[in-house]
């Protein structure tokens, strides 16, 4: 049996989310998340990648699970102190799942309710994915 692909976990280094103090000041979650998740994914064959934009900015802080021949998912509106652990089990669940696609049910509720875009694996990465002719 041949070991699952390598999932990369994207965390937004640059998402700006308001404090809620009387200044307006923002802070930006994601390169403490990113650290956080470094630690708690290490061996698990989820690497993590800090990224400066996924151009969620309205729904910080956002992350993305993407693999080889797998759907990729966009996550926002996520707390990198509150949802951690969720994070960490759709990581997990995503890295063993064979196409990326975790039933809505299994997902933590930040995955079932944060969702921005499902994309589709590069057509001809696998048999799932019709080709496409230009």
């Amino acid at each position: 049996m041949s070991a699952a692909p390598d999932t990369v976990l994207f965390v937004c280094t640059t998402c700006r989310r308001p404090t809620g103090a009387a200044d307006g000041g923002y802070d930006e979650p994601g390169p403490a998340l990113a650290e956080a998740l470094g630690a708690r994914l290490d061996g698990s064959g989820v690497t993590i990648a800090p990224m400066q934009c996924l151009s969620a900015c309205k729904r910080p802080c956002a992350v993305a699970l993407k693999a080889p021949g797998k759907w990729t998912y966009v996550v926002g509106d996520l707390d990198g102190v509150e949802h951690l652990d969720d994070v960490v089990a759709a990581a997990r669940l995503y890295h063993a799942s064979a196409d990326g696609i975790v039933p809505w049910r299994e997902r933590p509720l930040p995955f079932r309710k944060g969702v921005v875009a499902r994309v589709p694996p590069l057509p001809g990465a696998d048999r799932s994915t019709p080709e496409t002719r230009s």
